[in-house]
């Protein structure tokens, strides 16, 4: 018998994409669920308090809730090409960073760690303040940080605002592993059980299947959580972010968890589900 469930999940369109059908009953939970949507950094604080059953969390910040909880192999961000960028004004380098203020999109955050790795390469210190991700990119245009690390949808809209790349971080990634970038992970509570876990494996990647089959079906839904985010804009963020790993991790998507995760100082082995 299916339980009732807390759900989290965040407004951004590759999520709301991935969701939809589950979130609202289309692909069938008989337990029924209790859905949240929240900004990553959130959902990583509820996920650390252990306050939601099913939640999606930044995979850097999958090292510190694996005690209670799994990794699902389906319903993630991951892939080639889709990592967060660090922007700034005209001029600006890494190394010219040293000493100054970045903004960052939270502590726990992917972004956050696969830039705190760049800066120990190079060699430099910089004093990263954390905020919300939507705010990363006006702090860097107010002169309040000298250059910020942008995710969502910032990846695809920072030209409009001035600012330049100074580094792919995801690039970065990419060119030292090999591996796809794992930005975000389902996580579920190991003291649901087996068996929950990979009924729920299987209703996200049905829902995940369903968006792609009905991609109409979902649009009010996603539209209605995008904010102001243009229609271009939405459909690249979702043909960025939603990738096969969102169906199913893996074993390059494995690989790469594990790889983040060791960063972190996380080195278990049974951090996904055994389908």
């Amino acid at each position: 018998m299916q339980k009732h469930l807390t759900l989290g999940f965040s407004p951004c369109p590759n999520d709301t994409f991935i969701f939809h059908a589950l979130a609202t009953g289309l692909i069938p939970w008989a337990g029924g669920l209790d859905v949240t949507l929240a900004d990553v950094e959130e959902l990583n604080g509820l996920a650390a308090s252990g306050k939601l059953d099913v939640v999606k969390v930044s995979t850097a910040a999958a090292a510190g809730i694996l005690d209670e909880y799994v990794l699902l192999r389906a319903g993630g961000a991951m892939g080639y090409g889709a990592g967060p960028v660090l922007v700034a004004g005209e001029g600006r380098t890494l190394h010219s960073l040293d000493g100054g203020t970045v903004a960052i999109p939270g502590e726990r955050t992917t972004a956050n760690l696969i830039f705190g790795l760049c800066c120990r390469e190079a060699g430099i210190s910089v004093t990263r303040t954390p905020m919300v991700f939507d705010e990363v990119m006006p702090a860097v245009e107010a002169g309040r940080a000298d250059a910020g690390v942008v995710i969502h949808e910032g990846r695809f809209t920072f030209a409009d605002r001035g600012l330049v790349r100074v580094l792919d971080l995801g690039a970065w990634w990419e060119a030292h592993t090999g591996l796809p970038i794992p930005l975000g992970a389902i996580a579920i509570k190991r003291s649901l059980g087996e068996e929950t876990a990979r009924r729920m494996n299987e209703a996200i990647r049905q829902s995940l299947l369903f968006a792609r089959n009905e991609p109409e079906a979902g649009r009010n839904y996603i539209r209605e959580h995008a904010q102001e985010l243009s229609e271009a804009v939405v459909q690249t963020h979702i043909e960025t972010f939603v990738t096969d790993y969102s169906l199913d991790a893996g074993e390059a998507g494995v690989q790469a968890v594990s790889r983040l995760l060791a960063e972190a100082g996380c080195t278990r082995k049974d951090m996904f589900i055994t389908l």
